[in-house]
């Protein structure tokens, strides 16, 4: 009899602890989701400001026809993006394109002192630096995560159990260069 308690206690200790694994795995792919709302969030801010930022350059600038189609067209890839990947190679190319917007506006005097304009790089600037903290959060979540599905023992339930890993938001090596301007 007390053999027979004390495989019932190992068992239910055991299902216990599977419960417990399963539950904390699915909060970190939870936890995963919710980061990646977070830059979506924050993405889509960035986007809606651009179109303004835009059009108030192109009061000043007319003939910077170039670099004002590249913002439009790596915003437009950037909103039709999807997954991580993906993401972050359209986001990367509008990064650049923002800063060749603003590298042009330092050769106009009268755009820089516009205050439509300051107030719009303002908000770009502080939605940069949203994004820039949403991004660490998810790769922080996502390795939390995939180091959880990678460690034992839930190693051994997270591949039946359809845990994959997940990929990190990356800035590619082009984006973290500097920008040239030429007039």
């Amino acid at each position: 009899m007390v053999i027979l308690l004390i495989v019932l206690a190992i068992v239910v200790v055991l299902v216990l602890f599977v419960i417990s694994l399963y539950n904390n795995l699915v909060k970190l792919r939870n936890r995963i989701e919710n980061a990646w709302a977070q830059i979506d969030v924050q993405l889509k801010r960035r986007w809606d400001l651009i179109p303004n930022l835009v059009e108030t350059v192109k009061g000043y600038a007319s003939h910077e026809k170039e670099t004002l189609e590249a913002v439009i067209a790596a915003r437009n890839a950037a909103t039709s993006a999807t997954g991580p990947q993906d993401q972050a190679a359209s986001e990367n190319m509008l990064t650049g394109a923002l800063r060749q917007l603003f590298a042009v506006s330092e050769a106009y005097p009268d755009l820089k002192a516009n205050q439509n304009f300051l107030e719009l790089q303002e908000e770009l600037t502080s939605t940069e630096g949203r994004i820039a903290f949403a991004r660490q959060h998810y790769n922080d979540t996502v390795l939390k995560y995939n180091t959880a599905i990678q460690t034992f023992p839930a190693v051994v339930l997270a591949g039946p159990l359809r845990f994959t890993e997940r990929e990190y938001f990356e800035a590619d090596d082009e984006s973290r260069g500097t920008v040239s301007v030429e007039f």
